[in-house]
C-alpha cells in the first residue's frame, strides 16, 4: 500500500485543507474496497509536534506521527497556510522544507493546497515550473519567488510529480484530480457525487478580483497605473503614456512588467475587465452598454479580452454572478 502524508507544519492554522484531503482519501479507499479492490493509500497526518492548536485554541490537530519519523512517502499534501503569517510560516518550518525536498528526491510526489504553495516554493523545486495559488496572494508570491512561473488562472497544475492548486475550497478539485490519477475515473466520479464537487473544473479565473498590483516601490509605474485606472475611456497609446513619464516605450514596458507582472496593455485590459465584471454583477446592464462604459468600441474585441481574463464570455459571466439577470 502506498503512503499518503498530510503534513502539518508548525503554526498550521487552516483546518479545512487538512480535514478535506483526509476525508477524501479515506472515502476513496472505502469505495475501492467496496468494489473488491485494495485500498490505495495509508493516510497519515505528520506534524512537527504531537499537537497543533488552531484558531486561538478553538480546535487542535493531533498528527499520527512526526515529520522526522517519516522515512518514505509516495504522496505528500501541503495544506493551506494563514495568509497573514506566510513569511513567519516559512521561517518557522525550515525542517519541513528540507524534508519535502528530500522526499521528492526519493520519489515522493508533492501537492500544495492554496497558499501551501509558499512552503512548496521555498524548497526551490518550483523554480522554472508552472504553479498556482490563491489569486489574492499572487503579488506576494511573485515577490518571494520570482523564478516560479505563477499562473493563478489555473485551478490545478501538474508538472513532474508536483501539483498545485488555486485558492480556498477549490482544493477539492485537486483532490478529485489526485483520486482519479492514483485510483481511477470511477472512484473520482463517486467522490465527486458524495462530496458534491464539480469534476473537471480547470480555472479559477471567474473568481479572481484584480486588485491593482501596487505592492512595489517604483513610483513612476505607480503613477502610470493610477493614470490608466482613472482614464478608462481615454484614447491614448502606451507610447504616449511612456512619454508622459519621460521613458522610452521599451524601458517603460520593462519597468512595468518588473513591477506588476503585466505589460501596460495587459494591465489596462485587466482594469477594464474588472470594472466590466462589477457592472455585469449588478443591475440590468446590457453587454454592449458595459463594453462602452469600460472603454471598448468593438464587441468582438471586448468579448475576446474578457474571456481571456475570466475564462467566460461577458454574457456567461453575467448569468453566473448576477441573479437578477439570470432570472430575467
Amino acid at each position: 500500500m502506498k503512503k499518503l502524508i498530510i503534513v502539518i507544519p508548525a503554526g498550521q492554522n487552516n483546518l479545512s485543507s487538512v480535514i478535506g484531503p483526509y476525508k477524501f482519501f479515506l472515502k476513496a479507499n472505502e469505495y475501492h474496497r467496496s468494489k473488491g479492490k485494495k485500498a490505495v493509500f495509508d493516510v497519515q497526518l505528520a506534524g512537527m509536534s504531537r499537537k497543533e492548536e488552531l484558531y486561538d485554541g478553538l480546535f487542535s490537530i493531533k498528527p499520527h506521527t512526526r515529520v522526522s519519523e517519516v522515512d518514505h512517502a509516495d504522496l505528500i499534501i501541503i495544506p493551506a497556510q494563514s495568509y497573514q503569517h506566510l513569511q513567519q510560516t516559512i521561517d518557522n518550518n525550515k525542517e519541513v522544507i528540507r524534508w519535502l525536498k528530500q522526499q521528492y528526491g526519493q520519489g515522493a510526489e508533492l501537492a500544495s493546497i492554496c497558499t501551501g504553495a509558499f512552503l512548496l516554493a521555498s524548497t526551490g523545486l518550483l523554480d522554472g515550473r508552472i504553479c498556482s495559488t490563491h489569486w489574492n496572494a499572487a503579488n506576494f508570491f511573485r515577490q518571494l519567488f520570482p523564478d516560479v512561473i505563477l499562473q493563478t488562472e489555473k485551478l490545478i497544475t501538474d508538472e513532474q510529480g508536483i501539483y498545485t492548486n488555486g485558492g480556498a475550497f477549490s482544493f477539492l478539485n485537486l483532490m478529485l484530480y489526485l483520486v482519479e490519477k492514483f485510483y481511477d475515473r470511477e472512484t473520482a466520479l463517486y467522490c465527486s457525487k458524495i462530496f458534491q464537487v464539480d469534476i473537471d473544473r480547470i480555472s479559477q479565473s471567474p473568481f479572481t478580483i484584480f486588485n491593482g498590483q501596487k505592492s512595489h516601490t517604483d513610483e513612476v509605474i505607480q503613477k502610470a497605473q493610477s493614470y490608466i485606472e482613472e482614464n478608462l475611456l481615454a484614447k491614448f497609446s502606451m507610447e504616449e503614456l511612456a512619454s508622459k513619464y519621460a521613458l522610452s516605450r521599451r524601458n517603460f514596458d520593462r519597468r512595468f512588467i518588473h513591477a506588476t507582472g503585466n505589460t501596460p496593455i495587459e494591465y489596462q485590459q485587466r482594469v477594464r475587465v474588472e470594472q466590466a465584471k462589477k457592472l455585469l454583477e449588478t443591475g440590468h446592464h446590457a453587454v454592449s452598454d458595459v463594453m462602452y462604459e469600460v472603454g471598448y468600441a468593438d464587441l468582438k474585441a471586448f468579448r475576446g479580452v474578457f474571456r481571456k481574463i475570466t475564462g467566460l464570455t461577458p454574457l456567461d459571466y453575467r448569468n453566473k454572478f448576477n441573479k437578477e439577470m439570470a432570472e430575467f
